[in-house]
């Protein structure tokens, strides 16, 4: 029997009302698979790459994302490379094991906080400081870690003491031989002082810093005989925090951090040539 026809103006359903989430739940679907199929097929340009790892899709995707990228900034020797630090979305999503979508979000973060910077039509890159840039931070850090010297020595613990001495006592007298994990040992102790002043803003103040504190040190390290003279120091300041003598622990980490400061405004030109090469890169592209 033929079925009765609909009143003018409607239409007859043939089946479940539709659900209006299902378009953009496909849309969302097929641009994941596309970008992650897209991934897979990325060209290696020979520029260097962040080493970060796979996320923990059950947190804060944008948080985690953000954490990872800045780690692996940090442990990146940025200025032990002459060209541009270019950051691709793509790449960081298939290492994340992420969408881009949190990767943008965390990027952006990155970029107010200065870790990064956008260039019209060339992507994100690693901000690199001048000479003065990278003077003036190595100078507020010396005056945060002398001032946590001074709150530590009164009431350092034979732990913490035990601590700084493990990353001490485990080179020789010339480090020379062992200058990646001296630099990486070097950083974890200033860190530890910091730390060890029990004043979490200071701690939370230098990590912005620390990224640009650690790739000068580990380059600057291999000059000038700056690591036989750097353990010798960090003997002398573990020294004074054991004797609880607090004035003479806060000069000892100045003077030992200022030496840097010093030392940086003398032979630092080539901060400028790469500082000036990435400003220049970003004007042709503004």
């Amino acid at each position: 029997m033929a079925s009765a026809a609909a009143p003018r103006g409607y239409k007859i359903a043939t089946g479940p009302p539709p659900n209006p989430t299902l378009p953009i739940l496909v849309v969302y679907s097929m641009q994941y698979i596309q970008e992650r199929n897209a991934e897979e097929r990325l060209p290696d340009d020979g520029q260097p790459r962040l080493k970060v790892e796979p996320l923990d899709i059950n947190l804060g995707l944008r948080r985690r994302a953000c954490d990872a990228i800045k780690r692996a900034i940090t442990e990146m020797d940025i200025y032990g490379h002459p060209g541009e630090i270019r950051l691709d979305e793509r790449q960081l999503s298939q290492d994340l094991g992420v969408s881009r979508t949190p990767i943008r979000e965390a990027l952006s973060v990155l970029e107010q906080e200065g870790f990064v910077h956008t260039i019209p039509r060339r992507g994100i890159h690693v901000v690199r400081k001048s000479k003065r840039e990278v003077v003036e931070m190595i100078t507020v850090w010396a005056a945060l870690e002398s001032m946590a010297a001074r709150l530590a020595a009164p009431r350092i613990t034979a732990a913490e003491l035990g601590e700084l001495h493990g990353l001490v006592d485990v080179f020789q007298e010339d480090p020379s031989e062992q200058l990646s994990e001296y630099s990486r040992a070097n950083m974890q102790f200033h860190k530890a002082i910091i730390r060890m002043g029990g004043v979490a803003l200071m701690t939370s103040l230098t990590d912005n810093l620390f990224i640009h504190m650690r790739a000068v040190r580990a380059v600057t390290m291999t000059q000038d005989n700056r690591a036989q003279r750097s353990i010798v120091d960090h003997r002398n300041i573990i020294a004074a925090l054991e004797r609880h003598d607090a004035d003479l622990a806060e000069r000892l980490v100045r003077e030992h951090t200022m030496g840097l400061a010093e030392h940086v405004a003398q032979h630092g030109d080539f901060l400028d040539r790469m500082a000036g090469a990435d400003d220049e890169r970003r004007r042709q592209y503004a």
